[in-house]
C-alpha cells in the first residue's frame, strides 16, 4: 500500500473513534512531515486523500480541518434543502406571479391548441419562440439573431450542451476560480478536465486565461457571478473578448442572472463569432416549467445542436409553447420587474442584519458571499446553522480544487417569504457572532 494511503487510512480511523473529532486542525504538513520522518509531499497527499473521502477539508491560508458537516448525497445547489429555511436554492415566486401565468395558459387547454402543443419538437425549437426569445434576451448592444437560437430544456442544458460541442473529452475548460458548482458535475460527466482561472474585483482577469495552458473553451458568468455576486465591466468585458480572439477559443457565457441587472452588453457583444450565451427562464420565471436558450456563433451552431439531440437535452414543446405565451404577451417581462424589485429589497435585508460582516454582493442579486469571522469555519458554520434549521452553502461546494476551499458561506435569498429570511439572517448574524465553542453543546 501507498505510504500516503496508510497516513490517510490511519487519520480515518482516528476520526472514526473520534480522537480527532469534527472541527479538529489537523497538524500542519511540514510539521507532520517531520514528526514522522517522511516527505511533507506525502503528507499532502495524504491530507489530499481525506479530503477525496469527505473527512476533512482544506481552507485557503488556515489549513486542514476534520469535517464537521456530513458530505451532501446530492450536488450543491440541486434539490430543495431539508432544513426549515433555505438559503441554499435559488428561486424566486413572488406571491403575484402564479396569477400571471395562469392567465396565459387558459388558451393553451383548446384541443386544437394542446394537440400542436404535444407534437415532437427538435433543437431549434419554433420561429415563433425564437422571435419571442431573441426580444427578451436582448439588452443594451446587443440583439440576438433568432436565426443562431437554440433551444435546450433548461439553462443547465444549455450548458452541457455547448460545452459537449466545444471540449472533448480528456480536454481542459477554463473557469472561474469559483464557479456554479453544477458546471463541475456536468465536467465530470463528459470527462472534462477544469481549470481554475484567478479573478479580481472585476471577474476572470484575462492574463489568467493566457497564462493557463491549452484550453479548449472558457465557462464565465461576467454578470452577477454566483456566488461572489460579481458584475464584469465593460473594460474588462472587450479585455477578455479580444483574449479569445487570441488564442482561438470559444466562452460559453452563463446568462442565467443577467436579467436582473441587464444594464450591460454581454460578452458575446464584443466576440459574437467567439461566444455561446446560454440563458433560461428558470430564474426569470420559475423552474418548474421552464426552457433553456443558447445563442450561437454560426460556426458552431450545428455542432451545439447536435449535442442537443445526443445528450437528450431539447425541450418539450408544451414547454415551449407556454414559454411562447408568457414571452409575447408581456408576462415574463412583468415577473422579471417583480423579481427585480425583491432582489433589491432582499439585499435591503442583508445590510440590515449582516452590516457587522464582510458580506460582498450586489444590490440587485438573489445571492450574497459572506467570509466569516474567525474563529468560525465554514464547514462547523454550515453545521451550526443546521442545528438551527437553516441551509447554507459552504463556500467549498464553489471550488474547482476542494483543498483550496474559502472560509465563507453563499447564502440565496430569494425562496423564504421576506419575514422569514429576515429572521433567518437575525439568527445567522447572532451565530456568527458567537464563537464555535458556545455552539457545541447545544
Amino acid at each position: 500500500m501507498d505510504d500516503f494511503r496508510r497516513i490517510a487510512n490511519h487519520l480515518a480511523a482516528e476520526i472514526a473513534a473520534g480522537r480527532l473529532r469534527p472541527g479538529d486542525r489537523l497538524p500542519p504538513q511540514r510539521q507532520f512531515a517531520r514528526r514522522h520522518g517522511i516527505a511533507a509531499s506525502t503528507v499532502a497527499r495524504a491530507y489530499g486523500e481525506l479530503i477525496r473521502r469527505g473527512l476533512a477539508v482544506g481552507e485557503v491560508g488556515r489549513g486542514t480541518f476534520v469535517r464537521a458537516a456530513a458530505s451532501p448525497s446530492e450536488p450543491a445547489l440541486s434539490e430543495p434543502a431539508r432544513a426549515r429555511v433555505d438559503l441554499e436554492l435559488n428561486f424566486s415566486m413572488p406571491p403575484e406571479q402564479p396569477a400571471l401565468l395562469a392567465a396565459s395558459l387558459g388558451g393553451m387547454l383548446r384541443p386544437d391548441v394542446l394537440a400542436d402543443a404535444l407534437a415532437p419538437m427538435g433543437a431549434a425549437g419554433t420561429p415563433a419562440v425564437r422571435e419571442a426569445a431573441a426580444a427578451v434576451l436582448s439588452r443594451p448592444g446587443w440583439t440576438p439573431d433568432p436565426g443562431h437560437l437554440l433551444i435546450a430544456g433548461n439553462g443547465r442544458q444549455a450548458i452541457a450542451a455547448a460545452l459537449a460541442a466545444l471540449v472533448p473529452a480528456g480536454d481542459r475548460l477554463g473557469v472561474e476560480e469559483l464557479t456554479y458548482p453544477l458546471v463541475k458535475g456536468i465536467a465530470t460527466r463528459l470527462g472534462i478536465t477544469l481549470v481554475p482561472l484567478a479573478m479580481d474585483g472585476c471577474g476572470v482577469l484575462p492574463e489568467a486565461v493566457r497564462s493557463a495552458g491549452p484550453l479548449r473553451a472558457v465557462y464565465l458568468q461576467p454578470t452577477l457571478h454566483n456566488p461572489l455576486g460579481v458584475t464584469m465591466p465593460e473594460r474588462r468585458r472587450a479585455e477578455i473578448a479580444a483574449t479569445l480572439r487570441e488564442l482561438g477559443i470559444y466562452a460559453v457565457e452563463d446568462a442565467i442572472y443577467a436579467f436582473l441587472r441587464d444594464d450591460l452588453p454581454p460578452l458575446a457583444a464584443f466576440a459574437p463569432e467567439r461566444v455561446v450565451v446560454a440563458d433560461s427562464l428558470s430564474k426569470r420565471v420559475a423552474p418548474g416549467l421552464t426552457v433553456g436558450f443558447a445563442v450561437t456563433p454560426e460556426a458552431i451552431g450545428d455542432r451545439v445542436a447536435s449535442a442537443l439531440r445526443s445528450g437528450g437535452w431539447t425541450a418539450p414543446r408544451f414547454a415551449v409553447e407556454a414559454a411562447t405565451r408568457w414571452l409575447n404577451d408581456g408576462t415574463v417581462a412583468a415577473v422579471q420587474e417583480l423579481k427585480r424589485r425583491d432582489a433589491a429589497a432582499r439585499q435591503g435585508l442583508v445590510r440590515e442584519h449582516l452590516a457587522d460582516f464582510a458580506v460582498e454582493s450586489d444590490p440587485q442579486a438573489f445571492h450574497c458571499w459572506w467570509r466569516l469571522p474567525g474563529p468560525w469555519r465554514a464547514d462547523t458554520f454550515v453545521a451550526a446553522a443546521a442545528r438551527r434549521g437553516i441551509a447554507v452553502t459552504p463556500g467549498a461546494a464553489f471550488t474547482v480544487v476542494m483543498a483550496h476551499a474559502p472560509n465563507a458561506v453563499r447564502l440565496a435569498l430569494s425562496a423564504p417569504p421576506p419575514g422569514t429570511l429576515a429572521t433567518a439572517l437575525a439568527t445567522l448574524a447572532a451565530l456568527a457572532g458567537s464563537g464555535p465553542e458556545d455552539t457545541e453543546v447545544e
